[in-house]
């Protein structure tokens, strides 16, 4: 059973940046491909960014592509979301998840889910 905690989140003007990080226990960190989401008010669940055990490969939804960056330090048992040139429609809830073999599968299976850390982004 692998446990996630979110931190980092925040409030920040329009163009201003965020490091969210995502501290796993519990188990085998380095066997997962890991996964950012987000789900804004009244919205659904939507694919951030994904990352695979070794860092090699990285998938990010396009409305965030250039701006994002996802990485993780297996050492440490932690990914990490660096968020730059934020805008409004940003503001969201934002999950770390676990559980899937490739970056690719975590966009869309996940096992573990973490409790969420608020992002606001005021214009």
């Amino acid at each position: 059973q692998v446990q996630l905690v979110e931190s980092g989140g925040g409030l920040v003007q329009a163009g201003g940046s965020l490091r969210l990080s995502c501290a796993a226990s519990g188990g085998a960190f380095s066997i997962y491909a890991m996964g950012w989401f987000r789900q804004a008010p009244a919205k659904e669940r939507e694919f951030v960014a994904t990352i695979s055990r070794d860092s090699y490969i990285t998938i990010y939804a396009d409305s965030v592509k250039g701006r994002f960056t996802i990485s993780r330090d297996n050492a440490k048992n932690t990914v990490y979301l660096q968020m730059n040139s934020l805008k409004p429609e940003a503001t969201a809830v934002y999950y770390c998840a676990a559980g899937s073999s490739t970056a690719a599968q975590a966009r869309s299976v996940s096992a573990y889910w973490g409790q969420g850390t608020q992002v606001t982004v005021s214009s």
